[in-house]
This record gives structure tokens, sequence and C-alpha cells, in this order.
């Protein structure tokens, strides 16, 4: 796609983004759209579509991410209670069963909206654009795990330096009551 109609189709699609804008404090939902919007305009250079086919595409992932929602919402509660489980949490232990299910059945959803998503927005395409599509979706979901892999590094990492620093605040805390005489 040419770098003028790009700007003319980030132009168009951005007023259809901004109408459900989010209040400030709602990052994640911003964060959302601005994916979603990075993946409307990459998928629509890569598929070579006017500004009317684009806003069409844009439309149609923003009724499928809507469906992901619950969905993603679910993985990602049902993680924290395996993190929680794993790091010996007796209340999360209990719940791991049910936890591993619900995240093997929400990814199967998933999974099933990711090929209707695609069947939809390949259904008046040519073989090729279908491959292009095809191609693009993968390597987008590619990039989302790496995402969430280093979103999941850097809260970890997050805890880790969290319990440090407790465990810093408890030692100095029996320092200075050894240094006030209490054992």
């Amino acid at each position: 796609m040419k770098p003028f109609r790009l700007a003319v189709l980030t132009l168009a699609l951005l007023p259809l983004f901004s109408l459900a804008a989010t209040p400030e404090g709602d990052d994640a939902a911003r964060d959302e759209k601005r994916t979603r919007m990075m993946r409307v305009l990459g998928l629509a250079e890569e598929l070579e579509l006017n500004e009317s086919q684009a806003l069409k595409l844009a439309d149609t992932m923003r009724q499928f991410d809507e469906r992901r929602r619950p969905l993603a919402q679910q993985v990602r509660e049902s993680a924290q209670v395996l993190r929680k489980a794993a790091q010996g949490d007796t209340s999360a232990q209990s719940q791991v069963d049910q936890a591993v299910q619900r995240v093997f059945d929400a990814r199967a959803q998933l999974t099933a909206l990711d090929r209707e998503m695609y069947q939809t927005l390949a259904k008046d395409l040519p073989p090729q654009k279908r491959a292009q599509l095809a191609i693009f979706m993968a390597r987008h979901e590619g990039n989302k795990l790496k995402l969430l892999k280093e979103m999941d590094r850097e809260g970890r990492r997050e805890e880790r330096q969290k319990r440090m620093q407790e465990r810093l605040q408890r030692m100095q805390e029996r320092l200075q009551q050894r240094g006030a005489g209490v054992p």
C-alpha cells in the first residue's frame, strides 16, 4: 500500500476507534483498541484494501474481539489461580483442576473463534488474498504470544522484586528489634 493511501486509511479509521473511547484510567481497553487499529492497518496494507474495505474489516474484527474478550479474561483469571497454586497458596491449590479445565475450554473456544473470523474475513477474497490473510493472522497470533510472554515475565519480575522488598523490610525490622533488646 502506498504511503499516502496508508495515511488516508489511518485517518479514516481513527474516528472509528475514537468513537469507542474509554476513560483515561482504562489502559487495558485503550491498549486493546490501539492493538486492533494496528492489526487492521497492517492487514489492510497487506491485502491492499481500499478505505471502505478496511472499515468493514475493522468492524468485523471488533465484533470478534468483543466475543474473545470474556474468554481471554477467563484464561487470565485461571492462569492467576495456577500461578498462586504453584507458589504455594493453599487456597488456590484446591482450584487447580478446575482452573486447568477452564483454560483448555477457553482456548478451544478461542481457536474456534479464530477459525470463524478467518472464514468470515476470507469469504469474498481470492485465493492469494486468503493465503495472505492466513499468514497475517498466524504472524499476528505469534506476535501476541511473544507480547504476552514478555508481560508475564515482567509481572513475575515485579512479583520477585516485591517479595525481595518484603524480605528486606522484615530483616530490617528484626535487626531493629534485636538492637532494641527484643529477641
